[in-house]
């Protein structure tokens, strides 16, 4: 009997097994695309108070996605533009970082006129598959979206890396950016 009470006990405890695995919360989705690749020039919409930017061809929406905006200081600013220059591999005349000798960033947040220590070195920040829309330096391009609808650049729009050459190889220049509060 106490052989029975002892396997009885053995299979509750393997069928237990700890205690229960939770479930993994789904990740953020950060963009959206669905174009149709229709004729008609695809239109942008960038919203700053959500950090979203809305696709739309031919008056169709297309797609969305989060972006990162001006941070306080750098404000992206409202109104009418349009893609004037586009680049796959560009870097930043402006800002980027400060690496050690062993390639660690010391400095996250370097202007390219900043003083370099000795053994550090500036490096600009990369800004993948620009799309200009000032002639002062704004633009669209990859970048990181730490916090989803929070402002986090200094002015530029940033799109989700895995999106940007989506939206790259579907604009031209002349595209129209709206930019509204």
């Amino acid at each position: 009997m106490a052989c029975c009470a002892l396997a009885a006990v053995s299979l509750v405890s393997c069928g237990v097994g700890g205690p229960p695995t939770p479930p993994r919360k789904a990740d953020r989705v950060m963009y959206q695309w669905y174009d149709d690749g229709g004729p008609e020039p695809v239109k942008i919409h960038i919203r700053l108070a959500d950090q979203i930017a809305e696709f739309q061809r031919g008056g169709r929406d297309i797609g969305w996605t989060y972006v990162a905006t001006g941070k306080e200081g750098h404000g992206t600013k409202p109104g009418q533009y349009s893609i004037t220059e586009k680049i796959a591999d560009k870097h930043s005349n402006r800002y980027g970082w400060m690496e050690d000798e062993f390639g660690n960033v010391v400095d996250g947040d370097a202007r390219y006129d900043d003083e370099v220590p000795t053994g550090w070195r500036y490096v600009p920040a990369p800004m993948p598959y620009w799309m200009r829309l000032t002639n002062y330096g704004i633009g669209m391009h990859g970048g990181l979206i730490p916090e989803p609808g929070t402002p986090a650049s200094h002015g530029c729009i940033r799109i989700p890396h895995e999106f940007v050459p989506v939206l790259f190889d579907a604009v031209k220049v002349g595209t129209p950016v709206k930019i509204t509060p």
